[in-house]
């Protein structure tokens, strides 16, 4: 999965630990758990107050083979997949739970950003990963008759789905979860974490979700870099029992004019030109991590207007200056 948060770092500061730390590691004093590893290709890490460590090891292992179980609905880039199969055949019986869970969630954001969040943009990935892997290629990008039969496969409407089956309306859609699914993982993470027992810590895996506050009661502090190489943050933000994303055009590009980049707009094809980016404070990292992905391609009015319809939800915008501000 590309990672499109690193323009805007986000990281969560935990009470004298690291989340950057090795793969598993103990603060004895604080009773701190660092585990750090990979989700769907993104760094992820866990945090776990927890006075039994090895109560405290087991639930990372939950974590971890949770995570390699979803992997194997939502990958791209895994061939045996659902998310794979599903693409490459057009239709999929007997579909996974997470799988129909997960569109059921896509189909909020489309409807809550018009249509703006839209996961049926793979085809324009592929037009534009086609076009820019071609030796001697044209930088300006793909012909506008490319674009237009790209996006007549382009529509959330046009997927079909219940619990007995999923299906395109048209042959040639494809799916990504690139703009969802690590949210989705974050939040089960969580899940496992509560159920488990646990009542503080910070879960990262590809975005970053707080259970509770810090072991000290202060809520913890998610920081926003105003540039990829930042080494401090420009704004911190403190969240207790919510989740944060970022998305920016900067996170990956196809070209390097930063002329094509990974946010596609399901509108008209074009893409954010990464030089802001959007940081998103939401009840739930799925929440979090569509928002941020389609308030990437909108405008400061139109990303005001959601927010307003939909409680607890937090946008700030970093300018390519490197300011933070509320939106």
């Amino acid at each position: 999965m590309i990672d499109r948060r690193r323009f805007i770092a986000i990281s969560a500061a935990a009470a004298g630990c690291s989340l950057l730390g090795q793969s598993v590691t103990e603060a004895s004093a604080r009773n701190t758990v660092v585990w750090r590893g990979k989700a769907l290709g993104a760094i992820a890490s866990l945090s776990i107050h927890h006075h039994d460590r090895a109560s405290a090891e087991r639930l990372v292992r939950q974590v971890v083979t949770e995570t390699e179980r979803l992997e194997q609905v939502f990958s791209l880039y895994r061939s045996d997949s659902s998310l794979s199969r599903l693409n490459r055949l057009g239709a999929l019986a007997a579909p996974p739970a997470d799988l129909i869970t997960l569109l059921e969630r896509c189909r909020v954001a489309w409807e809550l950003t018009d249509g703006v969040f839209d996961p049926t943009v793979q085809p324009l990935w592929r037009l534009l990963a086609d076009h820019f892997s071609r030796a001697g290629v044209d930088q300006s990008g793909p012909v506008p008759e490319e674009i237009r039969k790209a996006l007549s496969l382009v529509g959330f409407d046009k997927v079909v789905f219940d619990r007995n089956r999923v299906s395109f309306g048209k042959r040639g859609m494809a799916l990504t979860f690139n703009g969802i699914a690590q949210g989705y993982i974050t939040d089960r993470a969580v899940n496992i974490l509560r159920r488990g027992g646990i009542e503080t810590s910070i879960v990262d895996m590809g975005e970053i979700r707080a259970l509770g506050s810090k072991p000290d009661g202060e809520p913890w502090l998610v920081g926003i870099r105003g540039a990829q190489f930042d080494q401090e943050p420009h704004r911190s933000i403190s969240i207790v029992n919510k989740a944060a994303a970022t998305s920016s055009g900067k996170g990956f590009a196809f070209d390097t004019a930063m002329k094509y980049t990974h946010l596609l707009d399901p509108r008209d094809g074009s893409t954010a030109s990464g030089q802001e980016s959007v940081t998103v404070i939401a009840p739930d990292a799925v929440s979090a991590d569509a928002l941020s992905t389609a308030f990437g391609l909108m405008s400061r009015d139109a990303i005001r207007l959601v927010s307003r319809r939909r409680p607890g939800i937090q946008a700030f915008l970093t300018s390519s200056g490197g300011v933070t501000s509320a939106l």
